[in-house]
């Protein structure tokens, strides 16, 4: 678990860089309907680019949070930290991966843009389930 909120982390970070030195909008994201930032109104860029932003923030605030309640409370066997854990990475990815799915508005190389976020999902469930088994008593 402690692992896959590294890899959370580092996917925001990739986030934010790309934010300010990618020639897209994101990660597997080139264009929009064929029109690079560049094209677009400075004002509604630099709004996407606020998005952005803060979207790479709570992705790695996500990911220091579920490495650190697993490395230090997980660790310990602390029933509490595991579950929230579990909730704050769930309740973010439940929410902001659905929406990758519905319609056709733009768009993304699946495999650049969401390939990472799912591997480090499957590291966190891997993980999830190995770390629950030790919690139980020996």
């Amino acid at each position: 678990m402690a692992i896959a909120g590294v890899a959370f982390v580092g996917y925001g970070v990739v986030f934010l860089v790309l934010n300010f030195v990618g020639s897209g909008f994101e990660i597997g994201v080139a264009t929009l309907d064929g029109l690079a930032p560049g094209d677009l109104n400075p004002t509604v860029a630099y709004y996407i680019s606020h998005l952005h932003v803060a979207t790479a923030a709570f992705i790695v605030s996500t990911g220091i949070a579920v490495a650190a309640l697993s490395w230090y409370g997980v660790r310990q066997r602390l029933t509490w930290a595991w579950a929230t854990a579990i909730v704050t990475a769930v309740v973010g990815l439940a929410l902001a991966l659905p929406m990758h799915w519905t319609g056709d508005a733009f768009a993304h190389d699946w495999l650049t843009h969401l390939g990472p976020i799912y591997l480090a999902t499957l590291v966190f469930v891997v993980g999830a389930v190995l770390s629950y088994r030790g919690l139980r008593p020996s």
